[in-house]
């Protein structure tokens, strides 16, 4: 069997080019975070663009596109931090569990 190619991907120009939605849906892990996640993510609604890269990004599918902003699902999170590092507009940071500031 011959093994899959890597290649790179191209995000579309525009939003209706985007695939339907990420690789997963929330629920994938069958347990919520048992309290080992060390940071979490948090979005600031205002930088926000809704180009949709981190929820089509997250490898556990926990963000959701709601209104007005796109929720993350804290239950299912691992805290990877591949949103953050993802996104153009730097609108998600990763805060420290257990900070207030987020």
């Amino acid at each position: 069997m011959p093994k899959p190619q890597i290649t790179s991907f191209a995000f579309p120009s525009r939003k209706e080019g985007m695939p339907l939605g990420p690789s997963a849906v929330a629920g994938v892990l069958v347990e919520a975070n048992a309290g080992w996640r060390t940071f979490r993510p948090v979005i600031n609604g205002e930088k926000c663009t809704r180009c949709q890269r981190c929820w089509l990004l997250c490898p556990d599918g926990v963000i959701e596109r709601g209104e007005p902003y796109f929720q993350i699902d804290y239950n299912f999170c691992k805290g990877c931090g591949l949103c953050a590092y993802e996104c153009p507009v730097k609108a998600i940071t990763m805060v420290k569990e257990g900070d207030s500031n987020g």
